[in-house]
């Protein structure tokens, strides 16, 4: 079993996996919570179980911090960013602790497990394809996250071994056609962002033609978006921009998915992002299940 880089895993602080455990298990049980009292505080143990194989592993900093906030302990049998099975159940961790309190955080950690593994899978899967062609470019996520959500969702991707593109609104200067409507031309657009952003922010600017594109680059874009191109439109687009502006970088977007991904690899395109990382992304089954107590004893 391999993870990721370490720097993947360890890049979440500690005080923010503690709010967020707090924040997801306040939603689940904001005041009572009456199935506990049939329960109570015997110590008890459970296993989770990973029932779908291969799936990459992302999430368990998420997971470990929901047991940890409710007073659980958890012990990995597999490691961040290993694939599991490919046995179709597989014991992945052993939670131990109070039965009341295990299972007031079962519900939270096992959501944020089975999202984040889903999309680090897909993930994976996707930058196998681009590898296995020999593409230099980075496939890439997007901003079209869950609300409130999009911390874990980016992190699986890092997990998954893509980029997660920009953060939020403030990592990257984005222009779309609505920028540029509102505010009369590319060329414009381009310039005021550039005012505001100063030098250390790259700015890209969304195309939907050659002509577009350089009139963006011309104005001082870093990357160029072309959007809704077809693939052999997108080669000869990207072609002709590289060719007149050799630093310029770009990336290709919208209608990709991850069947007709490999037709948009091209020697003159940077970047892929596709929406389908996380927007109707299949989720991993996880279960936990408690151990029943043995008898004989």
């Amino acid at each position: 079993m391999s993870g990721p880089k370490p720097q993947v895993v360890h890049s979440i602080p500690n005080y923010t996996l503690t709010r967020l455990a707090r924040e997801w298990l306040a939603e689940d049980t904001p005041n009572f919570d009456p199935a506990g009292a049939c329960v109570g505080s015997e110590e008890v143990e459970a296993k989770l179980l990973c029932k779908t194989p291969h799936t990459v592993l992302a999430g368990s900093p998420f997971f470990t911090a929901v047991f940890t906030e409710v007073g659980c302990t958890v012990d990995w049998i597999y490691q961040e960013g290993a694939v599991i099975g490919p046995d179709a159940v597989t014991v992945t961790a052993v939670v131990r602790g109070p039965a009341r309190c295990l299972l007031l955080g079962e519900r939270p950690a096992l959501n944020c497990l089975s999202r984040a593994s889903g999309i680090a899978t897909r993930c994976s899967q996707l930058k196998l394809m681009a590898k296995s062609a020999g593409w230099h470019g980075e496939v890439a996520g997007t901003r079209k996250t869950t609300p409130g959500f999009r911390l874990v969702e980016k992190y699986a991707m890092l997990v998954g071994g893509i980029s997660m593109h920009r953060q939020d609104l403030s990592g990257m200067v984005m222009l779309k056609d609505n920028h540029v409507w509102a505010s009369g031309s590319i060329t414009k657009v381009v310039k005021v962002a550039r005012s505001v952003c100063g030098f250390s922010s790259k700015i890209e600017v969304e195309c939907c033609s050659t002509a577009e594109g350089r009139e963006a680059a011309a104005a001082g874009a870093d990357i160029i978006m072309l959007d809704n191109f077809q693939p052999q439109e997108l080669h000869v687009a990207a072609r002709d921009l590289k060719n007149e502006f050799p630093s310029l970088q770009i990336e290709a977007s919208g209608g990709v998915i991850p069947e007709n991904l490999a037709s948009y690899f091209s020697s003159h395109v940077d970047i892929i992002s596709l929406g389908c990382i996380t927007q109707g992304c299949p989720v991993s089954d996880f279960s936990l299940k408690v151990q029943k107590p043995d008898t004989k004893k």
